[in-house]
């Protein structure tokens, strides 16, 4: 029955029934390979040893994105969706929660944070739907406790094991939700001479704490230009791999297309330059 596509059939009245039936049909495939008579590899995993691949998964889909590759973006949104119910099925056997629980825990925390859309609410603009967002979130984490902790803070729900710049992004987008911000693009500009100017003063020291203190406070200011251009530094720094990489193999290729055994920085300077040219 599992191997069936009935989703193509005349018995859906309307996509919303397509999309339930081959919703369902997913999740019994997965529970499926989690069966004492399913898979051996599915049925060995765990929460930890699937960590890779659901970081994995996300990343495939945002080079599906960078690409505007919508083939890639439809397959490895699957994969994500996989993921999800992998680990939500991984919960139920060992009792601790159900798919049903993940899906109304959204479900509810979308129509609590959107007060606008459901309830009565009036927001002006998308910067107001942020900030009710920020201050729902805080109420729902003071609910029951009387004294502040960190626990509590603004900050406490951005994951640390997110890529550093992604974290410093979310960090000051939260901040300044308050008013904890910078007032114009000079200020900020500013704020990066500076800690460039610092860590440039250290260029001729040996205290390598100091340097990389200081080259994180530049990053930090780096990542905050970035948010004043309406700019995500993880995915501009991304971009710039992507650049990297592909200048790179470029110069790569042309050394073995000429056969040059022990190439000099100025040949591979010139490879590289054709392939800047060439808009790699």
């Amino acid at each position: 029955m599992i191997g069936n596509d009935k989703s193509k059939g005349s018995i859906f009245h309307n996509e919303d029934d397509e999309i339930c039936a081959a919703f369902m049909r997913l999740y019994r495939v997965v529970k499926r390979l989690r069966a004492p008579n399913g898979c051996p590899w599915d049925r060995e995993q765990t929460h930890k040893s699937l960590r890779p691949y659901i970081i994995e998964e996300v990343y495939e889909f945002l080079e599906g994105v960078d690409n505007d590759d919508f083939e890639i973006m439809k397959e490895e949104l699957g994969d994500v969706l996989l993921q999800v119910l992998l680990h939500a099925e991984i919960a139920r056997e060992s009792g601790r929660f159900k798919l049903l629980d993940t899906i109304n825990t959204i479900t509810e925390k979308l129509i609590r944070r959107h007060p606008h859309v459901f309830k009565d609410t009036i927001v002006k603009d998308s910067e107001e739907v942020l900030r009710n967002w920020e201050v729902i979130k805080k109420e729902e984490r003071l609910e029951n406790k009387n004294n502040y902790n960190e626990n509590n803070s603004l900050l406490a729900g951005i994951p640390q094991s997110m890529p550093a710049l992604l974290v410093a992004q979310r960090m000051q987008e939260k901040a300044a939700r308050i008013g904890f911000d910078w007032g114009n693009i000079v200020e900020v500009w500013n704020k990066v001479k500076e800690e460039i100017s610092e860590l440039e003063k250290l260029l001729d020291s040996k205290n390598i704490d100091r340097i990389e203190d200081e080259l994180g406070d530049a990053f930090f200011a780096l990542t905050n230009l970035a948010r004043f251009f309406n700019l995500h530094s993880e995915m501009a720094l991304r971009r710039t791999n992507n650049k990297f990489y592909k200048r790179f193999t470029y110069v790569e290729r042309k050394i073995d297309e000429e056969k040059i055994e022990n190439p000099t920085l100025e040949q591979m300077d010139v490879f590289w330059d054709e392939a800047k040219n060439l808009g790699k």
